[in-house]
Order: C-alpha cells, then sequence, then structure tokens
C-alpha cells in the first residue's frame, strides 16, 4: 500500500482518536479525573447508535440518540461516583482504580446485554473513488467531515462562549474560579454533556469504517491516553494534534515489512517517547 494511501487511512482513524482524546483531556483539566472508562463510554456510544440503526431510525439521529444516552449514562457515573469522591476529596489512585472498574461494568454489561459478536451498521457498500493514486471511501470522508464540524464547533464553544471562558478559567484554578463566582457544578455538569457527546460521536464514526464489539473500547485505550500525553495533558488542541500523530504513526509502520500491522500501536507509543524525551511537556503546554 502506497504511502499517500496510508496517510490518508493515518487521518481517519486519528480523527476518531482525536475526538475521544478531547474528551479524556477536558475531563483530566476540569476534573483532574484519568478516567480509564472513557474508551468503554465510547463502545457505549457506538453499541446505543447501532440498537437504534437497526431499528429503523435513521443513521444521523441513531448517532444523537446514542450520544444522548452516552451522555446521561456520564452524567449517572459523575452524581453516583465522581462527586461524593470530590467531596471526600478522594486521590488519584482511589479514583484511577474506581474508573477501571466502571470500565469493566460498561464492559461486561454491554457483553451480557449485546453479547460479544461483532456487529455492523448494516450500510449499503458504495465503491471507492480514487483520485491521486488514493482511494476515498465514502464513509471515511464522513468520518473526516464530521470530525473537522464537531472539532470547529468545540472551538467555537472554548473560545467564543462564556461557558468556554468558564472551564478554562477552571481547569486553570478551580479555587480562583469558585471566589470569581463562577458555578463550578455548573461547568462539571457541562464538561461531561461535552465529552459524553464527543465520545459517542467518536464511537459511532468507528462503527461506520470498523465493526463493533464490546472490547473496541479497551483496544483504544491506549492511543487515547498517548494522544493526550502527547499533546499535552489538559490541552484540548494538544490532544487533537497527538490523535492525528498517533493515528497517522500508526499506519504508517505497516509499511515497515518486517513488523505486521500487529505491530502498529507499540510503533506509535515509541514515537511518544521518543518526543516526549525531548519535549517533555507534550506539544502544546499548559491546560487549554
Amino acid at each position: 500500500m502506497e504511502i499517500p494511501q496510508l496517510i490518508f487511512n493515518g487521518l481517519v482513524i486519528g480523527s476518531i482518536i482525536a475526538l475521544t482524546a478531547v474528551g479524556l483531556t477536558l475531563t483530566y483539566g476540569i476534573l483532574r479525573l484519568s478516567n480509564f472508562a472513557h474508551a468503554d463510554f465510547m463502545t457505549l456510544g457506538a453499541y446505543l447508535t447501532w440498537v437504534a440503526k437497526i431499528n429503523g431510525i435513521n443513521l444521523w439521529i441513531s448517532m444523537i440518540l446514542g450520544a444522548l444516552g452516552t451522555i446521561i449514562a456520564m452524567i449517572i457515573a459523575e452524581y453516583l461516583l465522581w462527586k461524593p469522591m470530590r467531596d471526600r476529596r478522594a486521590n488519584s489512585t482511589t479514583l484511577i482504580v474506581i474508573s477501571i472498574g466502571l470500565a469493566l461494568f460498561i464492559r461486561n454489561g454491554i457483553l451480557m446485554i449485546w453479547g460479544g459478536n461483532n456487529q455492523s451498521y448494516q450500510l449499503p457498500l458504495v465503491p471507492a473513488q480514487e483520485f491521486l493514486g488514493i482511494k476515498f471511501e465514502r464513509d471515511r470522508l464522513i468520518v473526516m467531515g464530521l470530525a473537522i464540524v464537531a472539532i470547529t464547533i468545540l472551538h467555537l464553544l472554548l473560545q467564543r462562549t462564556k461557558l468556554g471562558k468558564a472551564m478554562r478559567a477552571v481547569a486553570d484554578n478551580v479555587d480562583l474560579a469558585k471566589v470569581s463566582g463562577i458555578n463550578v457544578e455548573k461547568v462539571v455538569l457541562w464538561t461531561w454533556v461535552i465529552t459524553g457527546g464527543l465520545t459517542a460521536f467518536g464511537g459511532a464514526m468507528y462503527g461506520l469504517i470498523y465493526t463493533i464489539k464490546p472490547t473496541m473500547g479497551w483496544f483504544l485505550t491506549l492511543p487515547m491516553f498517548a494522544s493526550v500525553i502527547l499533546g499535552g495533558i489538559g490541552n484540548p488542541y494538544g490532544a487533537i494534534v497527538g490523535g492525528l500523530v498517533v493515528g497517522i504513526v500508526q499506519e504508517l509502520s505497516v509499511s515497515i515489512s518486517w513488523l505486521g500491522s500487529e505491530y502498529k500501536l507499540g510503533v506509535s507509543l515509541l514515537i511518544m517517547i521518543f518526543i516526549l524525551l525531548i519535549r517533555p511537556q507534550g506539544i502544546f503546554k499548559g491546560m487549554m
């Protein structure tokens, strides 16, 4: 496979990783939570979209319903788990252990309800169009287009709205934000809404180009965290760039003849380590 085709494929999977990594970095930047259940919420969003789609609902409406379901699930987790833990001032180790337990709960719940078989959205096959030697599949172009739209909306929200300014203030210094009159609990709630929406759309987009299965989130956990760390922890723009870098490097590693495709995740992590040795703070420094 030629290098331009691999780069295009890397941009597609990188767009999905970037969207989900943004949600992960927002929860860390604002809530100081390293949420290892994040990728399993992505899986939940993909399955909720699939359930709506196979019941005859339009794909785009199905994606919205999947996002709403994921947002509700995240808000439930906020009030049952994360808010009580913040009130008790639980340390980061405790939060990580809880998030791992939540990930297992979601994953096994999906397995129990929908089984372990691979599922698809059963969309009609459309022949790929070739241009300059690159095959452009319709679903992959849709994924990139949706990612661009979602990232643009996120940028406008963070930079142009009162909520975005409040989120950046809380990420910078939560105590100062409280003194300034910012309703931190409202910011936290909206953080989960934005995170849930981005994560669910990422899962639905993954389902457009691959099959979905209960463990799909598990295999994307490391690329997500690699993107967040590579881009600069807590910085959504860094997570976007980090996600694209990880996606492209993963796909380009396939062109190395003595490496199989099963090693592409390892290659991307090695690149992350190499970059962090040169620039330990990541590509972008600081919160938001």
